[in-house]
């Protein structure tokens, strides 16, 4: 469940040799609203301008250096690592203490390197706020996979000024409401699950599931039919962060189950799409030895965003314009047999009973007769090289069906079910 602090605590981190004004403004605001603050400096080379409830000296030295070497050294590069291993080590025991029920960053490049690395320490569930000059860019390198909430900034720091004050105040009040709202949601039992259990509300467990707007008939069959049998499909959308983002609430044991219908991330990271997950993809459900159904589901398609569009490499293909951002490039025989063998291999692995289900006419909205992407033998590579590469405990079953055909759904829910009830007979 989420540790939540007593009284309710807010974590400020700031680099106050540069940002102190800003950091006693927000201070100030967070104590208005009657919470605590705890302030950690994570500064390195100036004076800190306020004072720090955790000094950039216990800050340092948690990160395995001292606040004298790092100056003394003049490298910022390993200033940054040092201060980043302490605050992550701090800002760990504070919330295991029951210290803090909530954290907020300001900063620039660096500073929201440390702020967020610190944040991405802490639980799903528990508020993170960072603001940033950062913000309107790609923040994925600083969200990653938790529920980091980034603020632009819109000025540099530089002191307050008419356009800074109201921006850091309602950073304030934005974290400020979220630990209340926490505490309020753990008070009426809204928590998140135990490990291996997967319980969000009452006796309703949890099963991770993966779509695409293109496979997005099948979960909406698959999430009814499941309910009646009190698990909850939780969705994560097939985009790379998606999918590393299920794979480490996973991890994490938020899970009883999983459907993971669409491993079209997998097309990306063989072929080279903009979308993919990583070579990690499909780890953490086999290692975990929970039950599985695997489905390949717009594994015909490989995505390419921005304005860039499609590589020059891939021009003469089959694509297809998604929208305005978004090209969808079909998947050939040749790719997708590679993409059949990486997922099996991954599969191979698992601990607990796992079954592919294949759908024999078609794998997204597009890969039907008539359709831009319908193409039968590139298909049929995909099933023929996940019969020859998958071992037990891995079972491949073929529906004569579309993927978005209620009753495939119907299949991939009776097989989950099954897997289930495996495991709760003692597989492993």
């Amino acid at each position: 469940m989420s540790v939540v602090a007593k009284p309710l605590n807010v974590a400020l981190i700031a680099t106050l040799d540069t940002k102190g004004e800003e950091a006693g403004f927000l201070r100030d605001c967070i104590l208005g609203t009657g919470l605590g603050v705890t302030v950690i400096d994570v500064g390195v080379r100036d004076k800190s301008s306020i004072d720090a409830d955790i000094t950039r000296d216990v800050v340092a030295e948690r990160g395995g250096a001292s606040i004298a070497a790092l100056q003394k050294a003049d490298n910022r590069g390993d200033a940054l690592d040092t201060m980043i291993r302490g605050v992550q080590s701090v800002i760990s025991d504070l919330y295991h203490r029951r210290e803090i029920a909530g954290v907020i960053s300001i900063g620039g490049s660096g500073g929201t390197a440390i702020g967020t690395a610190a944040m991405r320490q802490l639980p799903l569930g528990i508020p993170k706020v960072m603001v940033s000059t950062l913000a309107s860019g790609d923040t994925q390198p600083y969200v990653g996979t938790k529920d980091v909430c980034m603020i632009h900034s819109v000025v540099d720091f530089n002191g307050l000024d008419p356009i800074s004050r109201p921006i850091l105040r309602n950073a304030a009040g934005a974290v400020c409401g979220m630990v209340r709202a926490s505490a309020t949601s753990d008070r009426a039992g809204d928590r998140a699950g135990q490990p291996g259990k997967g319980a969000v509300r009452g006796d309703v467990r949890l099963v991770a599931a993966s779509m695409f707007g293109v496979t997005t008939p099948c979960l909406n069959k698959a999430r009814a039919l499941l309910l009646a049998s009190g698990l909850q499909l939780i969705p994560f959308h097939a985009t790379g962060i998606g999918g590393r983002t299920m794979e480490s609430l996973i991890e994490e044991g938020f899970f009883t189950a999983v459907l993971d219908i669409t491993t079209t991330e997998w097309a990306d990271e063989v072929v080279g799409g903009t979308l993919s997950a990583g070579p990690t993809r499909l780890e953490a459900g086999a290692k975990a030895g929970l039950p599985q159904v695997v489905v390949p589901g717009a594994i015909d398609m490989v995505n390419f965003v921005g304005p860039a569009g499609l590589p020059e490499k891939f021009k003469g293909r089959t694509i297809y314009r998604h929208n305005e951002n978004v090209i969808l490039m079909r998947t050939t025989g040749a790719e997708c047999r590679e993409i059949g063998r990486r997922i099996a291999e991954k599969l191979n692995v698992a601990r607990g009973p796992t079954t592919i289900v294949f759908p024999s006419k078609g794998l997204s909205a597009l890969d039907v007769p008539g359709g831009p992407f319908h193409d039968p033998e590139a298909d049929q590579a995909l099933l023929d090289s996940l019969r020859e590469h998958c071992r037990s405990p891995v079972e491949v079953r073929v529906v004569d069906a579309h993927i978005n055909d209620d009753g495939f759904a119907q299949v991939c829910c009776d097989e989950l079910l099954a897997n289930l009830a495996r495991c709760n007979n003692g597989y492993r």
